[in-house]
C-alpha cells in the first residue's frame, strides 16, 4: 500500500485519567464498575471532596477509600495509566499511606469477624436439613 502509514503511538504522557478507570487499573477495585458504584456510594473522596466516577485525576492527588467495616484506605497517586497492566506495574502507580491500624482496632475487626460467622451446624440439625431436602 502507497501512502497508508500507521499513525504514531502517542508519546505525550497522560494529564489525567478519569477516577474509575484508574482505580480499575492501579487494582484498588476488582471491576471498573464496582469502583463506579463506589464513587457513587460516596466511598471515594479526592483531596477531601466527595468523587464521582467521571472525575479527572492528576498525579500527586490523595485518595481516600471507605472499606468495609470502618477501614479507610488513603494512597497518594504517584503514576497514570488508563490500560491494564500487570499487577506489580499497578503498584507502582499509587503510594499507600494508609496508617496503621491500633491495637484496639484490632480486636475489634477480629471480634466482627467471628461475630459474622454462623456456627456450624450439629448433627441433628444436619440431619433435619437433609430431611427438609428430601434426601435419606
Amino acid at each position: 500500500m502507497t501512502g497508508a502509514s500507521r499513525p504514531a503511538p502517542d508519546t505525550h504522557p497522560l494529564q489525567s485519567v478519569r477516577l474509575d478507570v484508574w482505580l480499575d487499573v492501579a487494582c484498588l477495585f476488582r471491576t471498573r464498575s464496582e469502583a463506579q458504584r463506589a464513587a457513587k456510594g460516596g466511598k471515594v473522596e479526592i483531596n477531601g471532596h466527595r468523587a464521582k466516577p467521571h472525575r479527572e485525576i492528576r498525579t500527586g492527588d490523595e485518595i481516600r477509600i471507605t472499606r468495609p467495616d470502618g477501614v479507610t484506605q488513603v494512597v497518594t497517586i504517584t503514576g497514570l495509566a488508563e490500560h491494564h497492566i500487570p499487577r506489580a506495574d499497578a503498584r507502582a502507580l499509587y503510594e499507600d499511606r494508609t496508617p496503621a491500624p491500633t491495637e484496639e482496632e484490632l480486636a475489634l475487626r477480629m471480634l466482627l469477624r467471628r461475630a459474622g460467622r454462623a456456627p456450624a451446624p450439629d448433627k441433628q440439625q444436619r440431619r433435619q436439613l437433609r430431611r427438609l431436602k428430601g434426601r435419606p
